[in-house]
């Protein structure tokens, strides 16, 4: 009964491949082909888009637990978007931008 309440007690994440579907059939729109073209010079084959959706479909054949233990997995191995510095190098690296503009004072 304890592992029942515990169960409950945590939040499950809900799986969800309407987002995957949904970015695949942007992906095919005139829009997202002529942005692609004009900012890259290529249109765009959606194989990112369509590995997203496979993978989603996959993880919907799993158990729940395995999906948390995958979910889990991805988040700590995928990198921050931020790359954090001390604040000695973030001071070297602002003079090294931006030093030119504080000489002209």
């Amino acid at each position: 009964m304890s592992s029942q309440k515990e169960e409950a007690s945590v939040p499950r994440r809900r799986l969800s491949c309407i987002t995957c579907m949904d970015a695949l059939w942007f992906c095919y729109s005139p829009v997202h082909q002529m942005q692609q073209y004009y900012r890259l010079g290529v249109l765009d084959n959606c194989s990112e888009k369509w590995n997203a959706l496979f993978d989603c479909l996959n993880l919907k054949t799993k158990r729940s637990s395995e999906v948390e233990e995958i979910l889990e997995t991805r988040e700590k191995t995928k990198p921050h978007i931020w790359s954090f510095r001390t604040p000695e190098e973030s001071a070297s690296h602002w003079k090294e931008l931006f030093g030119d503009l504080d000489e002209s004072e």
